[in-house]
């Protein structure tokens, strides 16, 4: 390989923490070659875990033609390489033979060299086992008279990775990543990625991917350890906020968006912070708002819409909803309807144009009344006698599906429903009308929790939003009981507990995967309440598996994260069936 003029002894590492597109090979590797072009006098660009393909490529991997382009792009990548002192190292699938391996290629002097992931998740969203073979034993790379420990993101969950990596007498661990957020996932990255520098006394470099695909969310936030494991933001422990008492301050990258910046590793310092990027991170209440307006954003813009649409009907879910559409697209691209029925109260309608004043956004109003008589009249016939109780509320939850999907195809624009994951759980959310959509920001958002975001959105103006409007929701809507107002004077709890109990149990269930008597012995809620929200659980699957997508937040997400059946005898019983698996 290249030889460096500094004989190794440092060498100057750029990170790509990059937003890719799963199967947009060309356009990925364009962006990986204009951050190699913009790397200065870099000797190594380093990029995250399948960049090229975009991660996860899932089944398109499979496509010869899609390796093909794969192909086509790495002699790209290994051209410029020959054309530049800087090398690069990135993910992407590589072919041996019949075997389809998720791979570091580190291009560097118009020769490629390849690393094999070792250690394949199969487990919650992660099922790597059915597309890529696991690599060899790992062996590091050679570089510019250094030896490179490249790991690739699961592999350093697993110890014996690293130490084979040491034991060959690396310098250093890079370790490229397509770690997906989830609530309070940087202490845990940190956490592992301390493990193996305390066990391989070596420089940890962790390079993951930003931005948006389908219902996964990518922070970014790329970060270095020092050989004591430690890593500083602005002085500060990135995971527990307290100052530390010894270890050098290293460097942080950005989370939620897109930042190439490098720092310098010293054969006799390890990695200096002199020059190093110096993120804060986001916490709490901010990092999950960051999260859902990055994934409403990119899933707009990956998906080729220019506008979104949504039912405002002057209650906090639909509020919060319309609020992180205008902050992840501005309020230009974000238009409400109001569709008042004659259970609906003055006070939401007024709460809708209160809140759609304040955003800035278009709203409409299309009343259904006359709409709900017509129905009336057709269905008489059919039930014996007018529709009454759950099929007189549902119609109104279709009717206004209905006219919200009609909007959307004279439109164009894409429809967002507004559900919170508390009401999936339970199956309080009707088919064919509230779940309408194509995609649902709070699909993975406890109601409690949303409550927290919007008072959180109220006091602060979102880092990255499109939209300057600071205290964006009417005090109003954060404070009135919620309602479906499908009935005179009908509240949620009419069939629901209290939010903070519902969701105090469903946490117990869906989150931790607990038995009835265990949250019962835990928390102290009534048997009968506990079975009761259990057996709601089970029986409202069939209408998550026809639920939107939306912005995966916590480990436990449905859909990805949480793959049950919907026809089953199980019931939450006496022993912890579900396996336990890690998130990375």
């Amino acid at each position: 390989m290249a030889a460096n003029g500094q004989n190794g002894q440092k060498l100057k590492l750029a990170v790509a923490q990059l937003n890719p597109l799963v199967g947009a090979v060309e356009e990925n590797c364009a962006r990986l070659l204009e951050a190699h072009a913009q790397a200065g006098d870099a000797d190594l660009l380093v990029a995250s875990e399948l960049f090229l393909s975009g991660y996860p490529p899932e089944d398109i991997v499979l496509h010869a033609s899609f390796q093909r382009a794969i192909a086509a792009a790495l002699e790209r990548v290994r051209a410029a390489s020959a054309a530049s002192r800087t090398a690069i190292l990135c993910g992407c699938p590589v072919r041996e033979g019949a075997a389809l391996y998720n791979s570091a290629v580190l291009a560097d002097g118009g020769k490629l060299f390849y690393r094999h992931k070792c250690v394949l998740p199969n487990h919650n969203v992660f099922d790597e086992k059915r597309l890529f073979a696991p690599g060899p034993r790992p062996q590091v790379l050679p570089f510019r008279g250094r030896a490179l420990g490249v790991a690739v993101c699961e592999d350093i969950w697993v110890a014996e990775i690293c130490a084979a990596l040491h034991a060959q007498k690396a310098d250093m661990l890079l370790v490229l990543n397509g770690s997906p957020f989830e609530h309070d996932k940087y202490a845990v990255r940190q956490k592992v990625a301390q493990a193996r520098v305390a066990e391989t006394g070596l420089p940890l470099l962790y390079v993951n991917q930003v931005g948006g695909q389908d219902e996964l969310v990518f922070d970014g936030a790329s970060f270095a350890l020092n050989a004591k494991g430690r890593a500083l933001a602005k002085g500060r422990a990135l995971a527990h906020g307290r100052a530390l008492a010894h270890g050098r301050a290293l460097a942080q990258w950005p989370a939620w968006e897109e930042s190439c910046a490098a720092l310098t590793w010293d054969a006799k310092a390890g990695f200096v912070a002199q020059g190093a990027p110096r993120a804060r991170l986001a916490q709490n209440d901010a990092a999950i708002y960051a999260a859902l307006q990055l994934g409403v954003r990119d899933y707009v813009r990956k998906n080729g819409f220019a506008r979104v649409l949504l039912g405002l009907s002057g209650g906090i879910d639909s509020a919060l909803t319309a609020a992180i559409a205008a902050d992840a697209l501005g309020p230009h691209a974000v238009a409400a309807v109001m569709m008042p029925s004659p259970w609906t109260s003055a006070a939401s309608r007024a709460d809708a144009a209160a809140c759609a004043r304040t955003l800035g956004i278009a709203l409409k109003e299309v009343d259904i009344g006359a709409a709900m008589e017509v129905m009336e009249t057709t269905l008489t016939p059919l039930l014996d006698g007018a529709p009454e109780g759950v099929s007189a509320e549902n119609i109104q939850s279709r009717l206004r599906g209905l006219i919200l999907m009609a909007w959307s195809n004279a439109s164009g624009a894409l429809l967002l429903s507004t559900g919170n994951k508390s009401e999936l759980a339970v199956g309080y959310a009707t088919l064919y009308g509230d779940m309408n959509g194509g995609f649902n920001p709070l699909k993975d958002v406890y109601k409690t929790e949303l409550a927290a975001l919007a008072r959180w959105r109220n006091r602060h103006l979102p880092s990255g939003s499109c939209n300057r409007v600071r205290a964006p929701l009417p005090t109003r809507i954060l404070r009135k009981p919620p309602s479906a107002e499908l009935r005179p004077n009908q509240k949620d709890t009419d069939s629901l507990p209290p939010y903070e109990v519902l969701d105090d149990i469903l946490q117990a269930l869906i989150e931790r995967e607990q038995t009835v008597e265990h949250v019962c012995a835990q928390s102290g809620h009534a048997p009968p309440l506990v079975r009761r929200i259990a057996g709601m659980v089970m029986r409202a699957e069939y209408k998550r598996r026809q639920a939107a997508p939306g912005v995966k937040i916590h480990a436990r997400e449905f859909g990805r994260g949480r793959r049950y059946p919907i026809t089953s005898g199980f019931v939450y019983g006496a022993e912890n069936t579900a396996p336990a698996g890690q998130p990375r």
